[in-house]
């Protein structure tokens, strides 16, 4: 059987599993936004990001997987998040903590264009300039796929030689019809980005699916 290309991650072994259930059990804090590269916390750790359009469901996938409801905030307002925002997870000083980072939202329309150039310059900076950062999270929602925007995002991904695995949200709410074609599309997509890591999790917040993979996935990172 011809193995697909960016099959879905299959579930870790209870090990591994334990490994990410531990560190998520830990410690984890909101730390800061930060709005310039002069203020970005030491590069003292290993780093994973989390970028996505608004409204995909970032924030309840960042609070799913830390199991604190209001850890970052969910919004209806397309855009609030404006800061890149640090979150410090795990025991300090035992070598497995790690900084979750939140990204600016993006593909967002009511956003001053100043603002979202801004956004986007910071950004740039950002994923050039983090030697501790492992692996960008892309947020894909399953439903519609990858669209143009998220694409730019991949494309700055690859030019920034940054890692990206391509996490599907709201899994609960795409029809078992559409779910093939959905994978087909988001595949073919990702073809084209060198960066792009060869798995794709699958996930719902409501549901806890694929929580305990990325979870896994984050905890292992080296």
């Amino acid at each position: 059987m011809t193995q697909l290309p960016f099959p879905l991650a299959d579930e870790p072994d209870a090990p591994t599993k334990e490994r990410g259930r531990l560190l998520f059990a830990g410690p984890c804090d909101f730390l800061k936004g930060v709005v310039a590269m002069d203020g970005m916390p030491p590069a003292d750790r290993i780093e994973v990001c989390f970028a996505g359009r608004s409204n995909v469901g970032k924030s309840s996938l960042i609070n799913a997987l830390t199991g604190r409801k209001a850890l970052a905030r969910a919004s209806n307002t397309p855009g609030r998040t404006q800061e890149i925002n640090f979150f410090e997870l795990g025991v300090p000083d035992n070598g497995t903590e790690r900084y979750l980072v939140d990204l600016p939202g993006y593909g967002y329309a009511n956003a001053p264009l100043a603002v979202v150039e801004k956004w986007q310059r910071l950004l740039k900076r950002y994923l050039s300039g983090r030697p501790n950062l492992r692996r960008a999270f892309v947020l894909v929602d399953a439903r519609h796929g990858v669209k143009p925007v998220d694409e730019e995002i991949m494309s700055l991904l690859d030019s920034s030689a940054v890692t990206f695995q391509c996490i599907l949200t709201k899994a609960d709410k795409i029809k078992d019809k559409d779910r093939d074609p959905m994978l087909a599309q988001v595949r073919s997509r990702l073809a084209k980005h060198p960066a792009a890591y060869p798995e794709l999790i699958l996930t719902s917040s409501e549901k806890g699916d694929g929580i305990e993979t990325l979870r896994a996935t984050i905890a292992t990172l080296e």
